[in-house]
């Protein structure tokens, strides 16, 4: 009888390759538009200062590369099997926002308020990203590959299978966070609050040493010579 095989632990993020059918241009105009269908088609090329959709709006199996937007308010909108390529923002303003099978890759964001939206199977490479509110949200199979993450905000979010290879993590705050399955291997973590909240973490040999004097300071531990 076959031995059982064990399943690896952590549990890495359940992320599946995104294949794009056929797309269909469109002006931004159209990408303006709140009212317009944004399902399968590809923008290139997007200036705007203030960028404003209402929580009817979609992103759906599409891809929009080189936005450069100033202020882009999406509050629960839904971005869904689709790429976002080399798009710069200031203050993305999305939350109770949906993202289901999305990349976002080589891009840069000021402020991303995501606080209350639902992240699944996100892939996020080669981004610089100011702030990342995710408090109360929920999170399962999202990947940080190569990123910049300055401050990380999951105060009592959820989050299911999640890693960060190869980013950099200035800040991460995960007071009264539900981790399960958070892999932290691979990356730099500078600072951390909420220590309880990391239980369900796994964190590497090195790590635990980098970040002894964060985890004493917390635990108000005096280490004497």
């Amino acid at each position: 009888m076959p031995g059982r095989v064990e399943e690896p632990h952590p549990a890495p993020p359940r992320i599946r390759q995104l294949k794009l059918g056929v797309l269909h241009p469109i002006n931004p105009d159209q990408f303006l538009d709140d009212d317009a269908e944004l399902e399968g088609v590809e923008l290139e090329g997007l200036v705007v200062d203030e960028l404003v959709w209402t929580g009817r709006r979609r992103l759906d199996a599409s891809s929009a590369t080189g936005l450069m937007v100033g202020d882009w308010t999406a509050r629960g909108c839904g971005f869904t099997e689709s790429v976002l390529e080399r798009t710069q923002v200031r203050t993305l303003s999305a939350r109770g926002s949906g993202w289901r099978a999305m990349q976002v890759r080589n891009s840069r964001l000021g402020f991303a308020e995501l606080c209350d939206s639902e992240l699944r199977a996100v892939h996020f490479e080669n981004c610089k990203i100011g702030y990342l509110n995710l408090r109360d949200a929920h999170l399962s199979d999202v990947c940080f590959v190569d990123c910049i993450l300055e401050d990380v905000d999951l105060i009592r979010a959820t989050a299911l299978r999640i890693a960060f290879p190869g980013s950099r993590i200035t800040r991460l705050d995960v007071t009264s966070a539900k981790l399960k399955d958070f892999d932290l291997r691979g990356a730099q973590l500078s600072g951390l609050e909420g220590l309880a909240g990391l239980r369900g973490a796994t964190i590497s040999a090195d790590q635990l040493f980098d970040l002894a004097p964060v985890f004493a300071q917390q635990l108000g531990l005096t280490v004497a010579p």
